[in-house]
């Protein structure tokens, strides 16, 4: 179980959230995560949604496109089965044709809709999409506030220079910048490298950690002779030859840890910078393992030790 100190603000929102989320883009998509197939199906993700709650974890994130709007259902419909406070997220997607404002408050209400809710705790621009500036929908975003339909902003896949615009334009509404949402793992750690992390520091906005096992690499599932499957064989097939010592020093760390397993290590080190990381969960089990990652914390030498390791797994 989580305790208080495995809670922290969104932001200066006010909004209090478990450490660690879960991220739910595979409740309901069928094309990449196999919903519905293979063991994977309604009540898996029951069981997973409750058991996050038992394990201290209330911080649900989605997005309107994530299954074409079922994980936005699936959660809502746990959310109220539930019966007790959940903070969740989702996110608008700025597509190319979305060139008139009007159409955020419409999308909006859509997700609500499905959600089940009168407002949404968080909601975040999904991406910073042309041809429409980002000014435009971040502001509607801080309009959306003030109307009461959100609780708290946020923006998600924004470099540093659009998090601080993003967060002016915020700041003319007084509407504070709560969140950014980027990938943000071991073997990602361009928000370190580019400044962004030290700009949400600076400005006082909650890093939120997509992707935090590198899509299943830093679990100790896959390796050279036990690729993942489908797209993610061809985007991991440089990494993979070289990614063996990261997961036994992963292994290492966490045995002197009480037994901890690399995913649950590589969750801890999110967590040690500051940021929420949003693992899935397709079922109970995933969602223990997740829930295993708070109620410690690694050394400052072993961040030192993974960090350098991962380099090496990265490469030039």
């Amino acid at each position: 179980m989580s305790g208080e100190n495995d809670h922290l603000t969104l932001g200066s929102s006010g909004i209090r959230v478990s450490a660690l989320g879960v991220g739910t883009w595979q409740w309901g998509d069928r094309t990449i995560w196999g919903y519905g197939r293979g063991g994977f199906t309604d009540e898996d993700i029951t069981a997973a949604f409750r058991g996050s709650l038992e394990a201290g974890i209330d911080f649900f994130d989605t997005a309107e496109i994530y299954g074409r709007g079922r994980s936005e259902t699936l959660l809502g419909a746990a959310v109220r089965a539930a019966g007790r406070p959940v903070v969740v997220a989702s996110k608008f997607m700025p597509f190319p044709w979305r060139i008139r404002r009007a159409v955020f408050r419409r999308a909006l209400g859509d997700s609500l809709a499905r959600l089940g809710m009168e407002r949404v705790d968080l909601y975040q621009i999904h991406w910073p999409m042309p041809p429409m500036p980002i000014e435009s929908w971040v502001d509607a975003l801080g309009e959306a506030v003030q109307a009461g339909l959100v609780r708290a902003a946020g923006v998600s896949n924004y470099n540093t220079e659009q998090v601080e615009r993003a967060h002016e334009v915020l700041a003319r509404r007084g509407v504070p910048l709560a969140t950014v949402q980027v990938r943000f793992n071991l073997l990602s750690r361009g928000p370190e490298e580019t400044g962004l992390l030290e700009a949400c520091r600076r400005l006082g906005v909650t890093l939120i950690a997509y992707s935090p096992l590198s899509q299943g690499m830093l679990t100790g599932k896959y390796g050279p002779a036990t690729p993942p499957p489908g797209m993610r064989r061809m985007m991991y097939r440089r990494i993979l030859p070289r990614l063996e010592p990261l997961l036994e020093l992963l292994r290492g760390i966490g045995g002197a840890h009480g037994g901890k397993s690399p995913a649950q290590v590589a969750l801890n080190w999110i967590v040690s910078k500051g940021a929420i990381p949003i693992p899935g969960a397709k079922n109970l089990r995933q969602a223990q393992e997740n829930a295993g990652a708070l109620g410690w914390r690694l050394q400052p030498s072993e961040l030192s030790a993974l960090e350098h390791s991962a380099d090496a797994v990265r490469g030039p």
